[in-house]
This record gives C-alpha cells, sequence and structure tokens, in this order.
C-alpha cells in the first residue's frame, strides 16, 4: 500500500495511490502461526495458573514447562512464549502494587490483634497511597534493651517490584550473632522519609537511642540523623566505602591498585590519629593523588569511617568489613523469596524467627559442650573464662596472649608507657587507679569494643592484679545476657543435644535411655500446670492440665531405641567385634526394675542396685533436670 500526503487549496488530506493485494514472502505453517504477536494469547485460565506458580516460587521457565506437561504440548508449542509471561507478571504487580500495599497494613493489624507486643507504623500519602511503614517484633524490642547500644542501619537494598527503598536494623548479641530490630519500607529516598523512619524506629524502642549507628554513605540519611538522633555517634560502613573503589581507583591506578588497597586497609585500622595523619600523607605523595576528588572526599569525612577518629565510641566490633557478609547473607533470605508485599512482613518474621531458632540452638550446644580453652594460665585468663561468653572471651584471651610481648614502665604515680618489646619510641599510656579499680588506654580498644586491650592486661599482670574489675566485663557480653528463650524452646535445644551425644557409643545411649525414665518419673510426680504453652503452632498443655501431646517412658525409649539401630547399621562397618542385637534382645535389656522409688530400665528387682544403698537421695539421681 502506498500513501502520500497533499496539500490542495492549504488543506492537507491523505491519499492512497496504490495497493498491491499479494504477499511477498511466503506464509507461515498453521502450527507457527501461534508465534505471531497478535495471536499470542493467554487464556483467564492460564493466567490464575501463572499466578499461583509465582506465588509458589516458580521460574518463568518452570512454569512453561509444567504447562507443557500440562497440556501435553512440545516443548516451546505454547501459545504464549517466556517473554509474554514475563510481562503478565510485571502487569499483575503494576496492578495490585497498591492494593498490597494496604493489604500489607491490615496483616500487620492481624498480627497486632494477636500479639500486642508487636509494633508497626505507617503513612499514608495524598493519593492514598501507603508512603512508609515500619515494623518491629516483640522478640526485637526485647533484644534492643540488652543489644541496642550499637546498630547498622542497612538501607542498601530495594523492593523493586514496588518501587520501594528497605531499610533493616541489625545488631550484634552477647555470642558475635545478627540481631534483628526492625525493618522499614520507604516509597522516596530524601531527608523527611529517612527522618520518619528513624524517628518512627525510636519509638518502637520505648525512647532509647542506640549509642552508635553504622550506615551507608547516604547524606539524606545523615542529615536526618543529626536531628532525629542528635546524641548517637553516626559513622559510615566501611564495606560500603571499599565497594565503590574500583570505579574510582582501578583504571586510574592500573598495577598499582593492589597494592594501594593493601595501603589503604593499613591506614583504616591504625590506632591513633596522628598515625593516620601522617601515614595519609605519605600515600597521596606515593601514588600522586593530589587532587582527586574521591581521595578529598574520603579525607574531608574521614571522622566517619576512620577507625583512629572512631575508637572513643562504642561500635560492638561491626566496623569490620567481614561483617559486610553475615549481614548481606541474612537480609537476602527473605528478600530473595518470590511473594506479594503483602507476605513480606510473615516472610520476615520466619526469617527472624529461624535465624532466633538457629542461634538459641547454637548458644546451648556451645554451653553444652563448653569448649574453652585456656592458653596463657592467667588467673585473669581463668576469670573470665567463667563471665564471658565464648565469643568475647576469644576475643579477650586474643589480646592476652599478645600481651607478654609488651614491657610497662612506670612513668608517675598510676600512669604506664606500654610499648612493644622491639620498639624504642611511641607505645601507649595507660592510667591505673586500683583503689577505685579505675583503667584506662590511649588506644580506647575497650570503648571501642568492649574488651579489654592488651596493654592495660599487662598492666594489670605486671602489678599483680588477678581478677578483671566488674565494670570492664560489660553486661552485653557477658554469659547471662542472651535472650530469654521460652522453657519449651530451651527443652527442644537441650533434648537436640541430649539424642546427637547419646548415639556416639551404646554405652551413652543406655545411661541416657536410664535418665531419661528416672526424670520422666519425677517430673509426673509434680502438680499439672494449667498454662498454656505454644511453640511453633503446638499446644503442650491443656486448660484442663492434661498434656495433649506426650509420650509415655516406653514410647520414649521406643524412640532412642530406633535411633540406636539406625546408629548400629550407620557404625556396624567400624565395630565389626560388636553382636548384632534384635529388637527382642534390646527389650529383654530394658525390662523394668519393681523396687520402689527405682523404676529403671536395664534390670530388675534382684539386681538393683538401689537395694543395698542407705539414706537414697532422690535428687542425687536426678541431674539431668537440675
Amino acid at each position: 500500500m502506498r500513501i502520500v500526503k497533499r496539500a490542495e487549496f492549504e488543506v492537507p488530506e491523505w491519499r492512497i495511490t496504490g495497493f498491491n493485494n499479494s504477499h511477498n514472502h511466503e506464509l507461515l505453517k498453521s502450527n507457527e502461526v501461534l508465534l505471531l504477536p497478535a495471536y499470542c494469547a493467554i487464556s483467564p485460565d492460564d493466567k490464575s495458573r501463572i499466578c499461583m506458580y509465582a506465588k509458589a516460587g516458580m521460574s518463568v521457565r518452570q512454569m512453561l514447562r509444567l504447562m507443557e506437561l500440562e497440556k501435553g504440548v512440545k516443548l516451546g508449542c505454547l501459545p504464549f512464549t517466556e517473554i509474554d509471561v514475563r510481562n503478565l507478571l510485571q502487569s499483575f504487580r503494576n496492578v495490585d502494587r497498591d492494593n498490597d500495599a494496604i493489604d500489607l497494613i491490615a496483616m500487620c493489624k492481624n498480627i497486632k490483634d494477636e500479639d500486642p507486643e508487636f509494633r508497626y507504623e505507617f503513612k499514608i500519602d495524598a493519593h492514598n497511597r501507603v508512603e512508609h511503614i515500619a515494623w518491629s517484633y516483640a522478640s526485637s524490642v526485647r533484644l534492643y534493651q540488652d543489644f541496642g547500644d550499637a546498630v547498622v542501619f542497612d538501607t542498601t537494598h530495594r523492593l523493586d517490584a514496588y518501587d520501594m527503598l528497605l531499610g533493616i536494623w541489625i545488631g550484634l548479641d552477647n555470642h558475635g550473632m545478627n540481631c534483628f530490630f526492625g525493618c522499614v519500607l520507604l516509597r522516596d529516598e530524601n531527608m523527611q522519609s529517612f527522618s520518619w523512619a528513624l524517628k518512627t524506629f525510636v519509638a518502637f524502642m520505648g525512647g532509647k537511642a542506640s549509642q552508635t549507628i553504622l550506615t551507608d554513605q547516604n547524606m539524606w540519611l545523615k542529615e536526618a540523623i543529626v536531628v532525629e538522633m542528635p546524641d548517637t555517634r553516626h559513622a559510615f560502613c566501611i564495606w560500603h566505602i571499599i565497594a565503590k573503589f574500583s570505579d574510582w581507583f582501578a583504571v586510574l591506578l592500573g598495577s598499582q591498585y593492589d597494592s594501594w588497597k593493601a595501603d589503604f586497609h593499613q591506614l583504616y585500622n591504625l590506632e591513633m590519629m596522628e598515625d593516620f595523619e601522617v601515614g595519609w600523607r605519605e600515600m597521596v605523595n606515593k601514588y600522586g593523588l593530589h587532587g582527586n576528588k574521591h581521595i578529598a572526599g574520603l579525607y574531608a569525612l574521614k571522622m566517619y569511617w576512620a577507625v583512629p577518629f572512631m575508637r572513643s565510641d562504642f561500635f560492638a566490633g561491626m566496623t569490620n568489613s567481614s561483617h559486610s557478609e553475615s549481614i548481606s547473607a541474612f537480609i537476602q533470605r527473605f528478600l530473595s523469596a518470590k511473594s506479594q508485599l503483602s507476605h513480606f512482613v510473615s516472610q520476615v518474621a520466619f526469617v527472624v524467627d529461624f535465624r532466633d531458632q538457629l542461634g538459641a540452638k547454637e548458644k546451648i550446644q556451645r554451653k553444652l559442650q563448653n569448649k574453652v580453652t585456656l592458653k596463657t594460665g592467667s588467673p585473669i585468663e581463668s576469670h573470665a573464662a567463667t563471665v564471658l561468653t565464648p565469643y568475647a572471651f576469644c576475643k579477650l584471651q586474643e589480646e592476652l596472649v599478645l600481651a607478654p610481648q609488651y614491657a610497662s614502665f612506670q612513668v608517675e604515680e598510676g600512669a604506664f608507657h606500654v610499648r612493644h618489646h622491639t620498639q624504642v619510641e611511641g607505645g601507649f599510656k595507660v592510667i591505673w587507679n586500683p583503689q577505685e579499680a579505675l583503667i584506662t588506654c590511649s588506644c580506647h580498644l575497650f570503648e571501642f569494643t568492649g574488651i579489654l586491650c592488651r596493654h592495660v592486661l599487662r598492666v594489670l599482670s605486671t602489678n599483680n592484679c588477678f581478677h578483671i574489675p566488674e565494670q570492664y566485663l560489660p553486661f552485653r557480653w557477658r554469659l547471662f545476657n542472651s535472650a530469654p528463650m521460652k522453657p519449651v524452646q530451651l527443652l527442644q535445644s537441650m533434648v537436640s543435644s541430649l539424642v546427637s551425644e547419646s548415639v556416639v557409643t551404646d554405652e551413652r545411649l543406655d545411661v541416657a535411655c536410664q535418665q531419661i525414665d528416672m526424670v520422666l518419673s519425677r517430673i509426673k510426680n509434680f502438680p499439672r500446670s494449667r498454662n498454656i504453652d505454644t511453640v511453633n503452632g503446638m499446644i503442650y498443655s491443656s486448660p484442663d492440665g492434661s498434656f495433649i501431646d506426650h509420650e509415655e517412658p516406653d514410647e520414649i525409649i521406643h524412640r532412642f531405641t530406633s535411633v540406636r539401630h539406625s546408629h548400629e547399621i550407620i557404625t556396624m562397618g567400624r565395630h565389626k567385634d560388636r553382636r548384632p542385637r534384635d529388637g527382642s534382645e534390646f527389650y529383654r535389656k530394658r525390662r523394668r526394675c519393681s523396687v520402689p522409688c527405682c523404676g529403671q530400665f536395664g534390670h530388675d528387682a534382684s539386681c538393683c542396685p538401689m537395694m543395698g544403698v542407705d539414706g537414697i537421695n532422690v535428687d542425687g539421681i536426678g541431674y539431668l533436670i537440675e
């Protein structure tokens, strides 16, 4: 078809001047016509099925393959393509974006109705859309009371499908594990949005602002912290800065880039501000970085990222660049899930609860295994091992091991000069007042991490001090400062450890079965509680006081028998001299004793060890429940 535009009498018009009713290509076959865009159609049933698959977390290719199998068509013969499905999913997100945000508020309200300690806040804009929403769980608020002195506020992720900025508050507990404090979704990235987020978070935590906060280099967030948290020391996460180095300096420095990065890390970890200033000038001269805008910007903001300028404030060791990997992995756990925004709160709750259970189990295992190893023989080390968590004790132990390498000189009353034995100049000044048990060091390691430095430990040991003063064993690093666990959760963790330790040998398994039977017998003599406790949705006691989900001792013994048989099958190749036993032999060995106050398995009244014991003390054999 040929169309031309003509203007006669200054009036434009379009006219068809030619038409050829024939094709200039071969026509498609009937089974190929469906691939033309005009013929690509997704039926309503297929649309609903694709939506269901997306909620289940399936990829687009998995959806297509499954639908091909369901419809019985060949590979690639569906009436729509991968691009069509992706466009459909994007249209779903665009249509439901605002509705999902409203549903998110409804979900928060439902959670609040079930758990009064759950906290959330939101803001609606002029177009009746959710502009901001923030929330925190009851467990997070409790954790913040103990470990909210140092906080990371990560705002480097977005929910692209909903075009909202994701901010997460994270801390570090006494076992060195990440703990979740709160979450916020922001429509805009400006000072007003960040101010609302910070103000809301502090309100969640009862008006208690953290001592220090680590963020990325967001200038709007920086200004908001000045306004909303004026007494909080703000610093930049070094890992966000280092991530930009390749773009800033890789081409500029060429083959010298790796050497420059090593020098930068050395400067970053220095202890004294004076050493940093000298080292920075030398670094700029060595690599010819005079006038570089990035170098000038880093130096102008040195108070926000360089460790020598931050050591007077407590950051709980979170300034280390390696800490970023664990935080990023924690956040990715719920970012990777493909779901609607209305389900995001429950996704975060699931990840937080899973992390809490994992951390509780790890803490219990550490306590039961008790793998703390003393290395110096110092009374200070022995004292600290009984007070600090294994994580904090290892940090202190590193300083204790290095302390003997330093010489201590008393320069005046209560003042000491400490330096490494290989140095003739420099060193650190330690002030010690034994009457008031006050001690400080110019390196400020204790103020920075809550762990005493090698210089202080050297002075204490030199002056015959065999215990660390109480105020230098911070409460947040102590063993008993763990977040409270539900009693049943604690019992579950202990039982898990009991099973893993018991199946190692037959002897251990025999002792475990006997002691469990005794403990159950004692527990049944206690009055039944009328309280209801739930863990993971399971009811452990009913209103009338009877246990709904309980097992008799024989059932528990049978469970251990099953575990034992599985263990023997696995280890039979290693223990060739062991005679396999069937279930009947095992059951005969588990016969119950009829002697009063005994009732144990494994023997009868004729060989009961309690028959020859005078003054039986029931508490003496019930050590497992202490």
